[in-house]
């Protein structure tokens, strides 16, 4: 039997990691016998490829340890300080002021204080739009270990916006920060090869106690058998996702740990609203009607995921109940039909034109491609012409090409436990996730409402009536809910699959000695 452990356990944390750990030994002279230093190294292997290093910009240093941000969600999915001891408002959200924590350095030796704590904010979102857009600054003032923020309108969970990876703290002065940024992780960056391979040592003088590890490498190999071979070979530590169908194999050798579990990740088809013909909801209901979720489920994703009714998990408190969903051909022609088109010798036709799309995809989840492939043969049946395309970085395609009408992309709608994340970047103009550029005036307006509203009780109705429009007007197509794996040496300690998929590599994680 797999290991299953509790409901939201999630790795896409890992999701830039995992793979090897050696101990190597060395001898140095100075007396006259020699010292044996037993060196605990590790090597995380991951299907999600890196090209930078930028904090602001990219997920991989919050994951490999190299920053931290000022608050932090644990496992539990509540919020902890972190570079901050605490926070207050006193105004419903549009004045906070933070206490900065004052026994932090830099990796470079600098003390940690409310002004380099400000700079980093302000070059946050002066990089990064989706960082403006969501934390929605209105200025910064530092005195001393005090951060006061102002924001352009009450944000009630503007603590909870810090958490994320791209809100990480780092040290602005310094050079070439794409490939060495200098942070207060229990990490410092070694080297980095884009794409390729990232390698940190122990930071010796990190703030927050004894740092397990002196070395690790973070790899990448977006090849399922070649990850499961690395951890069969000893090349890898952890592996992120190896191959679906080697879990059972690797769990016979005593030596590995086989950990799998629900993710709060969807996988979606996400549809662009520049297109005329997407822009009509019996469009959409066409797709809704062509895919079969348990098919997908079972088919592609080997019965390692759950259907998906909507964007989160039913468990969460703010889900509402759905209307049943129907598919099928037959389906799927009605709403055809109601769009306006027609069907001659084989193609949807409307005004004379047949009907394609070009459907965008990626390979560093395989099942990503087998889905768009099973849209492409139901569309096929309704005579609809899909061109599939893989590019290699889906959000900078998507958020800079204008050739898209659908893609098939997955991402993790709940890291904190809450709607308003996915809310806010799926479906607000400006949104981190919404190259579509979804515009529904009633959602966002409950959006607006919802990002005011303090009290528990109101926040999950106001997410709710929030859902039930994007189901009705069916903005996306969700698909399935993948459960999270991953494969690691049994020598490796105090490392678990992070439900936030934020933290990977942490102080604690360690290996066994011999």
């Amino acid at each position: 039997m797999l290991h299953k452990y509790g409901l939201i356990n999630i790795i896409m944390s890992l999701c830039l990691l995992l793979s090897a750990c050696s101990l190597s030994t060395e001898k140095t002279a100075g007396t006259k016998n020699k010292k044996i230093v037993t060196k605990k190294e590790i090597t995380f292997l991951s299907n999600f490829p890196s090209e930078t290093l930028d904090p602001h910009l990219n997920w991989t240093p919050l994951r490999a340890g190299v920053v931290e941000t000022l608050v932090k969600i644990n496992e539990g999915l509540e919020l902890e300080p972190w570079l901050a001891e605490n926070w207050e408002t006193k105004d419903n959200g549009v004045t906070w002021v933070f206490t900065i924590r004052n026994n932090v350095a830099f990796q470079n030796g600098k003390k940690l204080d409310a002004e380099a704590v400000k700079r980093s904010l302000e070059r946050n979102i002066e990089v990064s739009q989706a960082m403006e857009a969501s934390l929605k600054i209105q200025s910064i003032e530092a005195s001393g270990q005090t951060l006061t923020i102002k924001t352009k309108q009450p944000l009630p969970e503007f603590p909870s916006e810090l958490v994320h990876p791209n809100a990480a703290i780092l040290d602005i002065s310094e050079p070439n920060i794409e490939k060495k940024p200098i942070g207060t992780g229990p990490f410092k960056v070694v080297a980095f090869e884009a794409g390729s391979k990232l390698e940190v040592e122990r930071f010796n003088d990190y703030w927050d106690g004894e740092v397990q590890l002196d070395r690790a490498f973070l790899t990448f190999n977006e090849d399922a058998n070649a990850r499961t071979a690395a951890l069969q070979s000893g090349d890898a530590d952890i592996v992120y996702r190896p191959a679906l169908e080697s879990l059972q194999t690797l769990e016979l050798d005593a030596n590995n740990v086989i950990e799998v579990v629900p993710s709060l990740r969807t996988h979606l088809l996400m549809y662009n609203n520049t297109n005329v013909a997407l822009n009509d909801i019996n469009m959409r209901k066409v797709f809704e009607s062509l895919i079969n979720r348990e098919e997908v489920v079972m088919d592609i994703m080997g019965g390692q995921a759950k259907v998906a009714e909507g964007p989160f998990l039913s468990d969460f408190s703010f889900v509402p109940k759905y209307q049943k969903k129907e598919y099928g051909i037959d389906l799927a022609k009605s709403y055809l039909k109601a769009s306006g088109y027609e069907i001659l010798e084989g193609k949807a036709v409307k005004d004379g034109k047949p009907l394609k799309f070009n459907l965008f995809t990626y390979s560093y989840r395989p099942e990503l491609p087998l889905i768009a492939q099973v849209i492409q043969s139901n569309a096929k049946k309704v005579g609809i012409q899909i061109d599939i395309q893989v590019v290699e970085n889906i959000d900078e395609y998507l958020a800079k090409k204008e050739d898209w009408d659908l893609a098939t992309y997955s991402l993790n709608t709940a890291p904190r436990g809450d709607a308003s994340y996915f809310l806010n970047s799926a479906y607000m103009i400006g949104g981190a996730m919404n190259p579509g550029q979804v515009q529904n005036k009633e959602l966002s307006s409950l959006i607006d409402e919802l990002n005011q509203t303090v009290d528990g009780q109101k926040r999950n109705q106001l997410a709710k009536e929030a859902i039930t429009i994007i189901d009705r007007e069916k903005l996306h197509t969700f698909i399935a809910h993948p459960s999270n794996f991953a494969a690691y040496k049994s020598y490796v300690q105090n490392w678990n699959l992070s439900k936030s998929e934020y933290y990977v590599l942490t102080k604690d994680t360690g290996v066994k000695t011999k």
